[in-house]
């Protein structure tokens, strides 16, 4: 029995130096204070405040008559960056805006806000009424997608529905997260902030790591550089949640375009039909050599699928 306590003590108090040792390091001073979105910004970037909170974004094509606007939703941890190859190609035939959600990119990233979808998809829904959108298409990949379908069942400005790769059955992101406790949330926004993780992170998304260039890490990192980066991502990463992406999806009633990369290693076997059948009425499009960056991996053909459905959402 002695040894057996001594053993524990033992266990108790390395379980104890290894708290502290993540507490220092998620508490540790940064080397420095960070810039602010606008220092960060690029030539095309706007900004516009929705609910006091500042949101990126940049246009593709001019607003006419008979020409949509189509709202886009980048995934969890990235920005309108990963739009930089599809936009473009529907300029065309769209206006199209890309925009940071709240807490990533360069939008503002308050620690008070609240992350989850419900409250995400409301500022969005506002972005969209801010910019004077009287009725739109909203797409989204990944968590982005998630975000999308939540936004299309409770806006009734919305026409119509993309979905990409979207995080509505497995979001991708490990179920554990939920649980975290302090100081886990700092810590892992800490971690996630390193160009090192997540380019490897990145690089085993897509079929081929070299569309992972140092100019889109250079692009993703700008938001680990603002200034409110480390209090905004641990608020963030401490309130995720999962679990009610399915309802959402199956509340939307406006025509619905499923794009799919089938090489997508992160998501389940018959997860694509899945999506799709939540949906009423919902259109499944599945894209080949292309993995769960459909629309950077095969940008002309999810151009070519968003258009051929354009005549739905008029």
């Amino acid at each position: 029995m002695r040894t057996l306590r001594r053993i524990l003590v033992a266990l108790l108090v390395l379980l104890a130096l290894l708290w502290a040792g993540l507490a220092v390091y998620a508490y540790w001073p940064a080397t420095a204070s960070g810039a602010s979105a606008r220092e960060l910004a690029g030539p095309a970037d706007r900004f516009v405040t929705v609910e006091g909170i500042e949101l990126r974004y940049r246009s593709f094509g001019e607003p006419a008559a008979g020409r949509p606007d189509v709202v886009l939703l980048h995934g969890f941890a990235n920005s309108l960056q990963t739009f930089r190859l599809l936009a473009p190609r529907l300029a065309g035939r769209f206006h199209v805006i890309t925009v940071d959600a709240p807490g990533f990119g360069l939008s503002a990233k308050p620690a008070g806000h609240d992350y989850g979808n419900a409250a995400q998809a409301r500022v969005i829904a506002r972005f969209a009424a801010a910019l004077g959108l009287e009725r739109y298409v909203i797409g989204g990949h990944s968590m982005g997608g998630t975000l999308a379908a939540c936004i299309a069942a409770s806006d009734p400005h919305v026409a119509g529905l993309v979905l990409m790769n979207p995080g509505i059955i497995t979001t991708g992101v490990p179920a554990i997260t939920q649980y975290f406790v302090w100081p886990l949330p700092r810590v892992m926004a800490r971690v996630f902030g390193t160009r090192e993780l997540r380019e490897s992170f990145l690089r085993r998304s897509y079929l081929d790591p070299r569309l992972v260039t140092d100019a889109v890490m250079d692009d993703i990192q700008l938001a680990s550089r603002s200034a409110d980066y480390l209090d905004g991502m641990t608020s963030l990463m401490g309130q995720y949640r999962t679990g009610e992406e399915p309802a959402a999806a199956r509340r939307v009633r406006v025509p619905t375009l499923v794009i799919w990369g089938l090489q997508d290693r992160s998501k389940q076997p018959g997860e694509a039909a899945a999506v799709r059948d939540l949906i009423p009425g919902a259109v499944l499009i599945e894209v080949p050599e292309a993995g769960h960056y459909v629309h950077e991996e095969q940008p002309a053909a999810v151009a070519a699928a968003i258009m051929a459905g354009a005549d739905r959402w008029r």
